[in-house]
């Protein structure tokens, strides 16, 4: 009887994996496209987006939270790093005027996001708001600084030092690629060799028990709350640099696709549960669909209605295993 458990239970963790291969051999059988190894490179680039996105999702829901944000976020961050790259910033009131390197647009790209992330977390916490409704918010805000930013016009002509972190190649690898592995590796180190990940399940698992246990809450969730407004911000940065041009519009949608990537990769929804790598699992399986039904002439609006049957399944399934934990 034990037996069978233990390995139900790693039937449950082979789940996206198995999910994953049979989607391969569905999209193989009808497109002889779609394993070369041009495709591969292609789909490994374009989900490398999702992959950072959806790692810093990981720790908010780990955390019994959600993200709705992340989406504006990645529109403002790249937005902001665009205009600092094209445009010279200053004081006219005191004739200064600064250039700022292309290092220097991307760091604070990213404190952008950080500090919209920040401002999630300081809602949450402070006002003991509902992250649904607190990042809901902030995704409309943040939608709303890209369109002031940019007065609703792209920013393009970026250069060619900037563009090479979303066209570039490394030792044969996409640059793209490099930036998501190193994400994923530092978040699953952080996830299982410090507190700071231990203190994330367990309050995921019983908020009111780590309270009680000494676990200063509140600044956990600050912390993953702008660490997801960071990876949101890297994500930005690459689609600029990908496009060569930050669109006011950019981001749409990626909040459905990195919530979607966490719940396929085995992540509760009701925190406490989950792993990284089965979040990496996870937007690759999104991915290879998203390229698959492209590949298939499948119309855009039925890759919608595909996509979104696999997220109801997938949420399905984990409501399920939810209610066997109990």
């Amino acid at each position: 009887m034990m037996n069978l458990r233990i390995y139900g239970d790693r039937l449950k963790q082979l789940q996206p994996l198995i999910a994953l291969f049979l989607l391969c051999l569905v999209i193989t059988l009808f497109s002889d496209r779609f394993l070369t190894v041009t495709n591969a490179w292609n789909v490994m680039r374009q989900i490398s987006v999702n992959v950072c996105i959806s790692v810093g999702m990981t720790l908010v829901i780990l955390t019994a939270g959600i993200d709705l944000s992340v989406g504006s976020i990645l529109a403002f961050a790249g937005a902001m790093t665009a205009s600092l790259l094209v445009s010279a910033t200053g004081f006219p009131f005191l004739g200064v005027y600064v250039e700022i390197t292309t290092f220097g647009a991307i760091v604070l790209g990213l404190l952008a996001g950080g500090l919209l992330g920040l401002i999630n977390g300081w809602v949450i916490t402070r006002f003991h708001v509902q992250p649904f409704v607190a990042t809901l918010a902030m995704l409309t805000l943040g939608r709303g600084l890209t369109m002031l930013w940019t007065k609703g016009y792209p920013v393009s002509s970026l250069g060619a030092d900037f563009a090479v972190i979303g066209t570039g190649w490394f030792l044969g690898i996409p640059i793209p690629v490099w930036i998501s592995a190193v994400v994923t590796l530092l978040a699953a180190l952080m996830m299982k060799k410090t507190k700071i990940g231990r203190y994330i399940y367990a309050i995921g698992g019983n908020e009111r028990a780590a309270r009680l246990s000494g676990i200063k809450v509140n600044r956990i969730k600050l912390l993953v709350y702008v660490l997801s407004g960071v990876l949101a911000a890297v994500g930005g940065i690459m689609v600029t640099s990908r496009l060569d041009s930050a669109q006011p519009n950019a981001g749409a949608g990626y909040e459905l696709d990195s919530i979607a990537a966490v719940v396929i990769g085995g992540t509760s929804l009701s925190g406490g549960r989950g792993f990284i790598m089965g979040t990496v699992l996870g937007a690759v399986i999104i991915g290879v669909l998203n390229n698959g039904l492209v590949l298939l002439g499948v119309s855009p609006f039925w890759q919608q209605v595909a996509k979104g049957v696999v997220i109801l399944i997938a949420v399905i399934i984990d409501r399920s295993q939810h209610k066997e934990v109990k």
